[in-house]
């Protein structure tokens, strides 16, 4: 029971009403077992969202408030790439199958009618939290990179788009590190494909120690290529933190399976820096990343460039 309990409690629920009372009554409801959200209006809602790193998990709308109604929140958030899954509730005192049939219409996945009853919103809101954990993982299945266990470029691919956009609007510097595997294949011929498989497990747990902000992502790109992003994070940075994840890599000793041998290998890093603006596009900042990781590996390897020639 703890355990599902900790499970629940990762999850975040936006409520929104203009009453203060329906705020305290949902809250009283669901915060022993969600975080609870509240806001008060539809543009205060809609700014939280897009402020919010993550998103909320599920958004229980209210559709009579001032300014913005639900439906119209709906809409927008509908509209938004980055918020059209957040799965949406509709709350209301409106009696009309109209307004149901409105709110199902325009994507709520369900709808909850005034006064409250706890019963019914607990296993409401339960329901649709256990098909979005459901989703997710499915979701993950795909997402995840299943020697290394780290995000894999898909999921790379997916974050990316994501940051940079968030630093395009927020007008913030976003950094990338580009590493392989130096001799890689050697290290596979020499030791066999079961040593490199943990050489490359051990290298990533390195990586996703250097990930530890909310938004920093380590993944793992394809063969022995490896990525680490860094929103809003200068060059001076992201340099620090590409020698930082090269030094604890070289030093790094590996035993073989029999205990007769160990083994080390160092990286090559290429380091990539931007400020987003419109019309800058993603590729060209990879390939720079790209490109700078070619010189290091063409003059020496096992160091960290971000200035090829």
């Amino acid at each position: 029971m703890d355990e599902i309990m900790a499970e629940e409690s990762k999850y975040t629920i936006l409520v929104v009403d203009d009453e203060s009372s329906n705020l305290a009554v949902l809250n009283k409801i669901l915060s022993p077992k969600y975080t609870v959200l509240t806001a008060k209006s539809g543009e205060t809602a809609l700014k939280r969202i897009d402020e919010a790193s993550p998103k909320p998990d599920l958004v229980m709308l209210d559709v009579e408030m001032p300014g913005l109604d639900g439906f119209e929140v709906l809409e927008r958030l509908r509209a938004n790439p980055v918020t059209k899954d957040i799965p949406v509730i509709i709350i209301s005192g409106l009696s009309g199958e109209n307004d149901e049939e409105k709110g199902l219409f325009l994507g709520a996945v369900d709808y909850i009618a005034k006064p409250f009853k706890a019963t019914i919103v607990l296993a409401r809101v339960n329901t649709h939290i256990r098909l979005l954990n459901q989703l997710r993982t499915i979701e993950n299945l795909g997402m995840v990179d299943p020697l290394t266990s780290i995000p894999n470029r898909r999921s790379f691919d997916s974050r990316m788009d994501l940051e940079w956009r968030r630093c395009m609007r927020e007008q913030k510097p976003i950094s990338f590190l580009m590493l392989d595997v130096d001799r890689f294949k050697g290290y596979n011929d020499t030791y066999g494909h079961p040593q490199g498989d943990v050489l490359l497990k051990t290298i990533a747990k390195i990586f996703v120690g250097a990930a530890r902000r909310p938004a920093d992502l380590a993944a793992r790109i394809g063969g022995e290529e490896f990525g680490v992003l860094l929103p809003d994070t200068p060059l001076e940075n992201a340099l620090y933190i590409a020698e930082r994840l090269r030094a604890e890599v070289e030093a790094v000793r590996l035993a073989t399976a029999d205990g007769k041998v160990i083994t080390q290998t160092t990286v090559s890093v290429g380091v990539a820096t931007a400020y987003p603006v419109n019309g800058s596009k993603i590729e060209d900042f990879i390939a720079v990343a790209d490109k700078n990781l070619y010189y290091a590996k063409n003059t020496g390897r096992n160091k960290v460039c971000h200035m090829a020639r």
